[in-house]
């Protein structure tokens, strides 16, 4: 019995885990690859990458370390401070308009770019993750820029203003147009992993049982 709970324990782990593939990257759009081509300024113990692959950007500080992002209107948007404590401007419109891709959430009435910002924490791990427009096509459908949507197609370079330990700066990148072709592999992979387990798991079984009959004699089953 144990050894069934084990078989079905496990391939009830996998059946989910394919279910899930689906929702790796959901908020992107993988016909896109926004990267990074460089940060100004360059500090050890602070980095930066692209997640989902045009839709979010995430820093990772280390102790010591200081990061500002700014907004699009140039307002304080979101920090970490030197004790990995990280926090959002409550009144920066990019709070805000960074729930959607497409920037139609509601802006309340206090958010004001010239305003004196409001700090709210939201974690003390160092490591800020948000999303941003301006690393990605603020519209549905194929840009201008694509004639040909089987070709990888630069659609813009793009900057992300920043201030690190105090010296101005900014993420310098380059959103590209990879077409479905270059998409993910990683359900495919994520599902072939699942078949080789499966498949590890049903010989287990079969000589479980070949074993068990053995031992109780021919004319049991198991």
């Amino acid at each position: 019995m144990r050894k069934r709970r084990a078989a079905a324990a496990a391939i009830t782990t996998l059946l989910c885990l394919l279910t899930a593939v689906p929702a790796v990257g959901h908020e992107g759009d993988s016909n896109f690859r926004s990267e990074i081509d460089a940060v100004h300024p360059r500090v050890p113990g602070v980095a930066f990458q692209v997640l989902n692959y045009d839709a979010d950007m995430e820093a990772v500080v280390g102790d010591g370390h200081t990061l500002l992002i700014y907004g699009y209107e140039g307002e304080p948007f979101a920090r970490i401070l030197g004790d990995g404590t990280v926090q959002k401007n409550q009144r920066s419109p990019a709070t805000y308009l960074n729930v959607d891709r497409y920037a139609e959430s509601p802006v309340p009435e206090e958010a004001d770019p010239e305003a004196p910002p409001r700090w709210e924490t939201v974690d003390r791990s160092g490591v800020l993750r948000w999303h941003d427009h301006r690393m990605h096509y603020m519209a549905a459908g194929t840009p201008p820029q694509v004639r040909d949507e089987s070709e990888r197609s630069k659609v813009f370079e793009y900057a992300i203003p920043l201030r690190i330990d105090g010296r101005g700066g900014a993420i310098e990148g380059t959103l590209t147009w990879v077409g479905p072709a270059e998409a993910s592999k990683l359900p495919f992979l994520l599902a072939g992993v699942a078949v080789v387990v499966l498949a590890g798991v049903a010989v287990l079984v079969v000589r479980r049982r070949r074993g068990d009959g053995d031992e109780r004699g021919d004319g049991e089953a198991w």
